[in-house]
């Protein structure tokens, strides 16, 4: 009788019910029921943010461009950050395994840890903005409804409410997660063609396309900061494409992914653009990026459209922290991964505490934020991407049994538990991604160039990364004993016992 060959030893069975019992280890094949068209939602909610309307003032207010230039910055920058969200999500039906973990194939056993544990950082900070967020949006829904004004006690109430939930979701895993982006959609579309509507009736439409545009170097540097926020999902897209049978098409699973998040993106940052116009402050929102909201759209609108995002972003923070437990478990936290959640879930009500209680500045911050964060996941993807390349070809893309394995035995031990073609191609392309760029408090010797003032620091990473580890010599992986092959787009491929 033929046997399942993903089906590691090492594997836990996943048990049918609410909660998600599996953690990093690869899905066997018989588990692998997920359908691509999952993905559609699941890419909406992560995008439900209302950020993106403030993104989109900003293109209009600091960046200078006009509705059709901040129409195209949005279409490009969605369809470059989640194409590439798209492509690398391929690799979690190739290898059943968590995205944090497929990288122990490209960076070895333990050099996996320096990428991973820079990832497992700019995770918190990415929690963080989404938490301070959500607390904003539920002391604008008390001003708006109670008349309620803000003070010490509401806003440590209210951040800790905002975590706990995001936490309790994101506890529950792939199935609780599947449902509330699901509905969640639905809702937050119902919602946008309201907002759409009333937008199209009382905005100054004649102001708008009156706009002289902006130049191409702002348009250029637009797309990067609009992009920074998908690239930042790249290393999670394998986590929800993992239980994909391995025919799934990896050309659907790119659509699907791509249009997701654009049905989404798109819209809000385009409707911040247009907010913008009749409210410039929209943009300097700097300590609280939610009350506009307040000022641009009638109560009766802005109450309900508040409430979806608040939806949104909680589920967004909870598939961040979801990733995040993942994360937490490929580097050695000894805890199942419901729990392993629970750490990000404690930094990010700390950070956020921070944010809220003692910065000024948040929006500033923000941007801050995702232009590092570009960064340091572009360098993961470059070298993640060649990897990917490579195994295309191979029989057997990952091995499950080695992924598990830490020790000299695994076949991604390579020297000493190191890739080191790997580890020179990412961090000399995090430090070169660090040279061209500019933030609030930190300005690469770089910066001045071409490439630093167009912002494109994050596109001149992954280009660095991708040929110093194209060039070098592939590794060979350390020879195993009796390595457990697996199936690739094939089920044929079977151990016969």
């Amino acid at each position: 009788m033929g046997t399942s060959t993903t089906s590691a030893p090492t594997s836990t069975p996943e048990v049918d019910g609410a909660v998600e019992t599996r953690g990093i280890e690869p899905v066997p094949d018989h588990e692998r029921r997920g359908r691509v068209r999952e993905l559609f939602p699941t890419w909406v909610a992560a995008n439900i943010s209302v950020l993106l309307l403030t993104m989109g003032a900003s293109l209009v207010i600091n960046n200078g461009l006009n509705f059709w230039q901040v129409l195209v910055v949005a279409a490009i920058a969605s369809t470059i950050s989640f194409g590439i969200v798209g492509l690398l999500s391929v690799s979690g039906k190739w290898g059943g395994a968590p995205g944090a973990m497929l990288s122990r194939a490209a960076f070895g056993v333990r050099g996996n840890y320096f990428p991973g544990a820079i990832l497992w950082v700019a995770r918190f900070g990415w929690e963080t903005i989404n938490a301070v967020s959500g607390a904003y949006a539920i002391l604008t829904v008390l001003r708006l409804v109670f008349g309620i004004k803000t003070n010490n006690v509401l806003v440590v109430v209210t951040l800790l409410g905002f975590v706990a939930c995001t936490f309790l979701v994101s506890g529950m895993g792939r199935k609780a997660l599947n449902v509330c982006n699901k509905y969640s959609t639905y809702l937050f579309s119902l919602i946008s063609v309201v907002v759409l509507v009333y937008l199209i009736v009382e905005m100054p439409w004649g102001a708008i396309f009156a706009k002289s545009p902006g130049s191409g170097a702002m348009m250029i540097a637009g797309i990067g900061t609009i992009a920074a926020g998908g690239l930042s999902w790249v290393p999670t897209g394998p986590d929800f494409a993992r239980y994909l049978p391995h025919s799934a098409s990896g050309k659907k699973i790119v659509g699907t992914t791509v249009s997701g998040a654009a049905l989404v993106l798109v819209p809000m940052v385009v409707m911040g653009g247009v907010m913008a116009v009749s409210n410039p402050e929209l943009a300097n929102q700097n300590t609280d990026p939610m009350s506009f909201l307040g000022q641009v759209l009638p109560s009766a609108i802005a109450i309900p459209y508040l409430i979806t995002a608040l939806i949104g972003m909680m589920l967004i923070n909870s598939l961040s922290m979801y990733s995040a437990g993942f994360t937490a478990q490929t580097m050695g936290v000894k805890l199942p991964r419901a729990l392993a959640v629970s750490i990000n879930a404690a930094i990010s009500l700390i950070g956020g505490l921070f944010m809220m209680l003692v910065a000024k500045d948040f929006v500033g911050q923000f941007i801050a934020f995702l232009t590092l964060l570009a960064v340091s996941f572009s360098a993961w993807i470059g070298v993640y991407g060649i990897d990917m390349l490579r195994r295309r070809k191979k029989a057997v893309r990952y091995h499950a049994e080695s992924l598990m394995n830490i020790d000299r035995t695994s076949r991604y031990w390579y020297k000493g538990g190191f890739c080191w073609q790997a580890m020179t191609a990412w961090a000399v392309a995090l430090v070169a991604g660090l040279c061209f760029t500019k933030v609030q408090w930190f300005t690469g010797p770089l910066a001045g160039t071409w490439i630093g003032e167009n912002g494109l620091g994050w596109a001149a990473t992954i280009l660095i990364a991708a040929v110093i580890f194209a060039v070098l010599p592939a590794a060979p992986e350390t020879p195993a004993a009796a390595p457990a092959p697996e199936a690739d787009e094939e089920p044929a491929a079977v151990e016969v016992g």
